[in-house]
């Protein structure tokens, strides 16, 4: 890797009205430590989150769930109640005092989940699809481990109304946390993806059908958002292509470039675009150029940050093309927390251990050694 190319990705951006030293953004990632029950976060998160906190740099909090009726994953946080609140101030103000900046992540997974974690209460979608709860995959976390989704239900217009208020509710709640501004979850088959793409969209009602009316939730949701927060601290993130969770569209080209135009009216602080080349946390296509960016900085107005399979000198390239303005990482992010500092000065990375991606304690969580400490 260059100096020059170097440079690129290590020079200041404003980004929501704060100046950012660098690009290297860390990705949202569950990693199911809050404390249970309770959905709150705790002391071992907040560490979590200062040992990757840089000076000046940009973090975007793993998927936390707006309500109980939307949870899928257990050990996620939580923003209903005010005990998540008082935990995550820990975490923000961990953040905060590192020189960082963090959004959080709204999430509601609809239908995929399963009663186990929702209480009892029976997952939600747009449209009910017998061949996706019919698939055995132990996709769901649970307290007693891994189970396939529960079957779902479609909602009524009223019950969606009341879904877009809990996600006003949980930004307000963002917000009295201390973060610095709020990002929703719109991909990997996640509720407003479930919306958003016709597998799983069969409404003929107002919110289903056109683009127009597929897209009618996700944009309400950001309106929501905005209503509490203004249009510069608040952000999208999309899958374009994207399969977790089942998902595809007939045609997820113009159905993802007539949202990219939709969202261009908010003043958004950036839409966060996850290459098609990944699943889930696992790249798929290796050598698959990132896409999903490139097609949508045509029409997207606003910043853009890439999430995807992405490899140092990889986010160098398109931070210098210009399809993207920053990047982020997750698996890298998970096993380096000084990843910036790596990057930025080409000391290798540690590698990540994903047996311990989702487990419930410090081991494979907090206990990566800084570049120092490894090199000693």
């Amino acid at each position: 890797m260059s100096n020059e190319a170097k440079q690129k990705l290590f020079t200041p951006i404003e980004l929501a009205s704060f100046q950012l030293k660098h690009r290297v953004v860390m990705a949202p990632l569950t990693r199911s430590r809050s404390d249970e029950p309770g959905d709150i976060p705790g002391a071992l998160m907040a560490e979590y989150y200062a040992q990757r906190a840089s000076d000046g740099g940009f973090i975007i909090s793993e998927a936390t769930n707006i309500s109980i009726a939307g949870r899928g994953w257990y050990g996620a946080p939580g923003l209903y109640n005010d005990q998540q609140v008082e935990g995550w101030k820990k975490v923000v103000d961990a953040v905060h005092a590192k020189g960082g900046h963090i959004f959080a992540q709204l999430w509601h997974t609809g239908r995929s989940s399963n009663s186990l974690v929702t209480e009892g209460a029976i997952p939600v979608s747009a449209s009910v699809d017998p061949e996706y709860w019919l698939d055995p995959a132990p996709t769901v976390s649970t307290a007693n481990g891994w189970v396939t989704h529960s079957p779902h239900r479609a909602l009524e217009v009223p019950e969606i109304k009341a879904i877009v208020e809990d996600y006003r509710k949980a930004a307000e709640r963002a917000k009295a946390a201390g973060f610095d501004g709020v990002e929703l979850h719109g991909a990997n088959g996640y509720l407003p993806d479930q919306f958003l793409q016709d597998v799983s969209n069969k409404r003929t009602d107002e919110y289903g059908g056109s683009f127009e009316n597929r897209s009618r939730l996700l944009l309400e949701i950001v309106e929501a958002m905005i209503s509490v927060w203004g249009p510069n601290r608040a952000a999208v993130r999309i899958g374009p292509g994207g399969t977790w969770n089942h998902m595809s569209d007939s045609n997820p080209t113009a159905l993802f470039a007539y949202l990219a135009e939709q969202l261009n009216r908010f003043d958004l602080a950036y839409l966060h675009i996850i290459e098609p080349r990944v699943k889930g946390n696992i790249v798929v296509d290796e050598g698959q150029e990132p896409i999903a960016s490139q097609q949508l900085r045509k029409i997207f107005k606003g910043k853009i940050i890439a999430a995807g399979g992405f490899e140092p000198e990889t986010a160098e390239a398109i931070v210098e093309s210009g399809d993207a303005d920053l990047v982020a990482f997750g698996r890298h992010f998970v096993s380096n927390p000084d990843l910036p500092k790596r990057i930025a000065n080409h000391l290798p990375l540690n590698d990540y251990d994903r047996s311990t991606f989702y487990t419930f304690e410090a081991k494979g969580y907090t206990d990566y050694p800084f570049y120092e400490k490894a090199a000693k």
